[in-house]
């Protein structure tokens, strides 16, 4: 019995969907993998596959074993390459999470360099607003923006996300310019539904600080789709200038309340609990962080 190659077969056979493609891209013949899979299936006296002759899928059992066992097979690989001979050489997979704006923006330029530079790595990016489970996703990095609530994780600051509350021309002219963070609380305005309001309305001047009360008719989780909205003259949204820059720059947007500040946030590496940092991720994080000290937000 081996243990290794059973999850070895499994993995293979979930990720390329069928045990004809796992058998073609591993070299192992198709039966082989299917035994395989069976012994481990007696193992654990459980279910991890549905099969019929047009699909494959993983039962409730089958989903948590794959996450675990993607783990696994990860750590393993990654504490090879930590004593290899050949630490010049990255290779292995890299799975990451970052919002979408940002990843579209901002990510893409310094992780295609990475890439370009280290030919053995593949990646896979889940651009998501969403803050997902890194343990749960089976995610080696995260790049996350704000405050960071989870105490367990392993964060590194990038650099500093400045922030901007902007309307649309049309907008300001219907309705005129605020003079004060109170006076949104009587405008139509957007809310960027992962972050709680209070948080993301928040104003400070001269040791004053104001969270106005705001009502809205629109919230979304993707700041990029409310600053749209909000170019169209459906009211005031808040929200990075990573990707609010563009639309005050084409004059879709204004920004108002330019004498108050509202808070800066940080944009953080962030490593998932109690698991190995491998040298190719270390590296990729090291190199985003020399990128954003060079190419500020």
């Amino acid at each position: 019995m081996n243990k290794f190659e059973e999850i070895e077969a499994f993995v293979s056979v979930v990720d390329k969907h069928s045990f004809s493609a796992a058998s073609e891209s591993s070299g192992v013949a198709k039966s082989v993998l299917s035994r395989r899979v069976r012994d481990l299936e007696k193992r654990l006296a459980v279910q991890l596959m549905q099969r019929t002759t047009r699909r494959l899928s993983l039962t409730d059992a089958g989903q948590h074993f794959y996450q675990r066992a993607v783990s696994l097979l990860s750590d393993l690989d990654d504490a090879e390459q930590m004593v290899s001979d050949s630490q010049c050489q990255l290779s292995g997979r890299i799975k990451v999470t970052a919002p979408l704006a940002l990843g579209i923006g901002h990510l893409s330029q310094p992780v295609a360099d990475f890439m370009s530079t280290h030919s053995g790595l593949n990646i896979i990016f889940d651009l998501n607003d969403r803050q997902v489970d890194l343990v749960e996703g089976g995610f080696d990095l995260a790049i996350r923006v704000g405050q960071l609530q989870d105490s367990n994780l392993i964060a590194r600051k990038l650099t500093e996300v400045e922030f901007a509350v902007c309307a649309s021309p049309e907008y300001l002219r219907e309705n005129g310019h605020p003079s004060h963070p109170s006076s949104l609380a009587g405008q139509e305005v957007m809310i960027y539904s992962n972050v709680l309001p209070g948080r993301q309305w928040f104003f400070e001047r001269n040791g004053e600080h104001v969270s106005p009360k705001i009502k809205s008719r629109i919230r979304a989780n993707n700041g990029e789709f409310l600053a749209t909205m909000a170019s169209h003259g459906l009211g005031f949204t808040s929200g990075p200038l990573f990707f609010l820059q563009r639309f005050i720059d084409s004059g879709e947007l204004v920004p108002v309340l330019s004498d108050w500040v509202v808070p800066a946030a940080g944009m953080y590496a962030v490593y998932p609990p109690g698991k190995l940092v491998s040298r190719r991720v270390k590296l990729l994080s090291d190199y985003l962080f020399d990128y954003f000290q060079q190419n500020r937000l």
